[in-house]
């Protein structure tokens, strides 16, 4: 789990990045549209900030695989979580981005709502990952009604100037979906047609999750919409470790009542990331 762990660290950090460089490269490429997909997938292979952040995204998603193949999940996001402060000093050092101080205040509080949370949890042993079929059958279907529901507010003319917060919000849902199911594999359970629904549910999932976050980071700044795609896929896949894996809530009332502060501090941060969303690239959708 030592290991899982110390790799958890190096992934925050490199996810982060790759966020960032991917956000540069969308800034130089056309917005990217759901009828004609191709045309915004030839910019973006273009843009050489695009191409470098994508490569190391897929470092950091096998080293993200490693990691929750080795440690229970609530224990690797919580770790993904806390590394979100760092987005802001790297697009800060790095990039030169302004970041506001609504937005530190946001990262902070959403980074030690998390940690907190899992703080509060019993002390994990090995990795965690036997599930139900079931129980993760449900979870993973609440979260596609739920997906499914942003998207369709996403095309409603009442919510035109939210548009990126909403992308934000859908990516982070994908990728949790996808997260679940990658946790769910690493377990081995259902047998080799359970195994085959959770690779494609990653499969599609993922794909869904990166073309979405490509529309969100053209419409957005870097900080809150990474922030806000990184705060809803690490807190939903914390409660699916619970809910999915078996991840222990606190035995005590103390710490049940400080994990349900950690959920507060987690809405908050989410209402606080969205200061400075921008009006969306051309007429991404």
């Amino acid at each position: 789990m030592e290991i899982g762990i110390g790799l958890a660290v190096l992934v925050a950090l490199a996810t982060n990045l790759a966020a960032l460089l991917k956000h540069r490269g969308c800034q130089d490429a056309g917005a990217v549209h759901l009828g004609r997909p191709l045309d915004g997938l030839r910019d973006l292979a273009g843009s050489r900030w695009f191409l470098a952040g994508w490569g190391l995204a897929a470092v950091a998603w096998l080293a993200h695989v490693a990691a929750l193949s080795m440690a229970p999940i609530s224990l690797v996001q919580a770790i993904l979580a806390g590394g979100a402060v760092t987005l802001a000093v790297l697009s800060q050092r790095l990039f030169g981005d302004p970041v506001g101080r609504r937005q530190w205040l946001a990262l902070v509080v959403g980074a030690a709502g998390l940690i907190l949370l899992v703080a509060t949890l019993p002390r994990f042993h090995g990795s965690d990952s036997q599930f139900s079929l079931a129980s993760i059958v449900s979870f993973e279907g609440g979260l596609v009604l739920l997906a499914g529901a942003i998207a369709l507010g996403h095309r409603s003319e009442r919510l035109t100037a939210r548009r990126g917060v909403l992308r934000a919000v859908l990516a982070g849902l994908l990728f949790a979906l996808a997260g679940i199911a990658i946790k769910g594999v690493t377990g081995g359970a259902g047998g080799p047609v359970g195994i085959g629904a959770l690779v494609a549910v990653t499969v599609a999932c993922g794909a869904l999750a990166q073309y979405t976050a490509v529309a969100a980071l053209q419409g957005g700044g870097a900080v809150e919409t990474i922030g806000l795609m990184g705060l809803v896929a690490n807190a939903v896949q914390i409660v699916g470790g619970i809910l999915v894996f078996g991840d222990p809530l606190s035995p005590s009332p103390l710490g049940i009542a400080l994990q349900a502060l950690a959920f507060a501090m987690v809405c908050l941060s989410a209402l606080l990331l969205p200061n400075q969303v921008r009006a969306p690239v051309g007429s991404a959708t």
